[in-house]
């Protein structure tokens, strides 16, 4: 009996000690931690996934350069300046070209990424000092090299801009006289372009970071650069401001292209329709206009 006694002593010191290492083996290795709210993201926009999922921000501008912030002299002795030129922009894409896509090779723009801007978006060119090129838009784009950009010159619809691609607002001076002239164009263009050509290179967008691409306007092929040699391309080619300034009415210049059309002789006329797709540009590098009206 009283060894009975003792043996049921014993097994009662140990099965709690059994039971404790029972529960410690059960417990897990890790934690799982209490649910945590987390806002969802917005959907990406479409084509802006990559495989890795890698992301950053492409911002897209404009950019008249300084003849049309600064103003500059026509190659027949107009100084020009300007207090508003107005592009609608549609249908703004960035690409991800392989191979590097030439404008001037006449081969076909191979993407192997793309991003496309939704609706028009009028743009003044004339800028201010602390936004030299305004901004057109900033989008969600998978990181790489954006090495071609195409654009649409359209009329707008509504704003400033409504009805025409292009409206030149400004003033042109000579020997004393002072010239305000509106030019109302209604041509809608389609630019092609390359790589980015200038001091800084641009198109390049890495994770979590911002790369810029810029829609380059070269208002002097229209008008010639006094500050350039006379038989330089630029001032051989270009209509120059004189044809205009002929056209006032009450000493000032307010006209649509067809208008233009009318006025101008047939030869100006064709050489400023003729100059009309040198406008787009990627900094120095060249486009080709592909459509027309």
């Amino acid at each position: 009996m009283k060894k009975n006694l003792i043996i049921l002593t014993l097994l009662a010191g140990v099965v709690p000690t059994l039971l404790m290492g029972c529960e410690r083996n059960d417990t897990p290795l890790t934690s799982t931690p209490e649910p945590v709210a987390v806002e969802s993201a917005p959907p990406p926009t479409p084509g802006t996934e990559t495989a890795s999922g890698e992301t950053g921000t492409l911002q897209i501008v404009a950019n008249g350069e300084d003849f049309v912030r600064d103003g500059f002299t026509s190659k027949d002795g107009w100084k020009i300046n300007f207090n508003h030129v107005y592009v609608n922009l549609a249908e703004v894409t960035a690409y991800q070209t392989d191979p590097p896509y030439n404008p001037e090779s006449g081969s076909q723009l191979t993407a192997k990424q793309q991003v496309q801007l939704d609706g028009v978006k009028t743009v003044d060119l004339t800028a201010t000092p602390e936004n030299p090129s305004p901004v057109v838009a900033e989008v969600p784009a998978p990181a790489g090299q954006y090495n071609a950009l195409s654009w649409k010159m359209v009329k707008g619809t509504e704003g400033p801009g409504a009805g025409y691609s292009l409206v030149m607002d400004g003033t042109a001076e000579k020997d004393g006289q002072t010239l305000p002239f509106v030019l109302k164009l209604d041509r809608e263009m389609a630019f092609t372009c390359g790589e980015f050509v200038g001091d800084q290179r641009k198109g390049m967008v890495s994770p979590g970071s911002k790369g810029q691409l810029e829609a380059t306007f070269h208002f002097d092929h229209l008008f010639g650069d006094a500050g350039a040699p006379a038989d330089d391309e630029v001032n051989v080619n270009a209509l120059g401001f004189e044809p205009i300034a002929a056209l006032a009415s009450g000493d000032q210049v307010n006209l649509t292209r067809t208008e233009l059309q009318q006025a101008l002789s047939t030869a100006d006329y064709q050489t400023l329709e003729n100059l009309l797709p040198s406008l787009g540009h990627v900094g120095e590098g060249h486009c080709q206009e592909s459509t027309s009206s």
